[in-house]
């Protein structure tokens, strides 16, 4: 019996650790876990952040929430690129369902993290024939850090 407690502490335990997550509170975490080659995941709550799109801001943001792997990503340190403040981008192309149409989109996002905890999401939906823009639009948030309520998770996956 007593082995049988120990091993179910045991599969507890490596569950736990396995499935372990991390959120990352600003950019300075977020750099430290990409610089040390952990996974990093985005998730993204649409509705708390500042939406543009054909060049104005919209009043009514979408309550959608979205999320992406950072696998790809490169960093630029204050004044590589001439930038005033470090940053780090990243991006991601998949097939899905138009949720504003009929038939399949590529759905193309690229996130911009500045060491400010500011964040630009640009969401892009690509005809799969055409190759045509169907919706182009910038999102504005910045990073949580669980005690400011803002829109952009960040997440060490062990």
């Amino acid at each position: 019996m007593k082995k049988v407690v120990l091993f179910l502490v045991a599969i507890l335990f490596i569950s736990t650790s396995i499935f372990a997550q991390k959120q990352l509170k600003n950019f300075e975490e977020l750099m430290t876990s990409l610089k040390a080659g952990k996974q990093v995941r985005m998730v993204v709550y649409y509705k708390k952040c500042k939406l543009i799109s054909d060049n104005e801001e919209k009043e009514k943001v979408p309550d959608a929430i979205g999320g992406m792997n950072l696998g790809v990503y490169e960093y630029f340190e204050k004044e590589a690129v001439k930038n005033k403040l470090a940053f780090v981008v990243a991006s991601e192309s998949k097939l899905i369902e138009n949720p504003k149409g009929d038939g399949f989109v590529y759905n193309y996002v690229k996130i911009k993290v500045s060491e400010d905890n500011k964040v630009k999401i640009t969401a892009q939906y690509v005809d799969v024939k055409s190759f045509e823009q169907k919706m182009d639009e910038n999102f504005f948030g910045e990073i949580n850090d669980e005690k400011n309520d803002k829109a952009v998770y960040f997440y060490e996956v062990n």
